[in-house]
């Protein structure tokens, strides 16, 4: 959500309309690209892994011609196994990185490759902030600097009660 506000702030900022914000402050950019919902093609023949690949491939030829592009990625190769999408996340970052006349916002949930990556003076973490009240979780929606520690996958699977449903199931 937080990647597709922005991406449509920078865009209305850029085609002269106001902005729903209280203040930004954003330089001109002559490009916008985004890989945000990819998924696969069956009429190419492409994975949902291989689309993410062809969708950066497609991002770093744009680059190639265009050097001040703001880059929004959703949560980097969620469609191969994490050992590859860990590799993959910290190559392809460490590549951007490289690349200072750009703006690069990518997310993922992969928090271990932060670690190989915080050596980079130009790459900042940022999370948003979740406080835990009564065992629950309460989101602030307020960006923190830092990679968050908070896991709420098996909160969240266990809140809806779906390892109790399926164990429930009688064949």
């Amino acid at each position: 959500t937080f990647l597709k506000a922005l991406g449509v702030a920078v865009y209305l900022a850029h085609a002269g309309f106001p902005v729903p914000a209280g203040k930004m402050k954003i330089g001109i950019l002559s490009g916008l690209s985004t890989t945000i919902n990819i998924s696969d093609n069956l009429s190419t023949g492409y994975s949902h892994f291989y689309a993410e690949v062809m969708r950066i491939k497609d991002v770093a030829h744009r680059l190639e011609a265009n050097n001040r592009i703001l880059v929004l990625f959703d949560e980097l190769f969620r469609g191969t196994n994490v050992k590859d999408a860990y590799d993959g996340t910290v190559a392809v970052v460490s590549a951007f990185a490289k690349i200072r006349t750009s703006f690069f916002v990518i997310s993922t949930h992969i928090v271990e490759a932060a670690r190989e990556l915080e050596s980079k003076a130009n790459i900042q973490f940022s999370y948003f902030d979740i406080k835990e009240e009564d065992g629950h979780p309460v989101y602030t929606y307020k960006l923190k600097e830092g990679v968050s520690d908070v896991r709420l996958g098996m909160y969240i699977i266990n809140k809806e009660g779906v390892i109790d449903l399926i164990n429930n199931i009688t064949n």
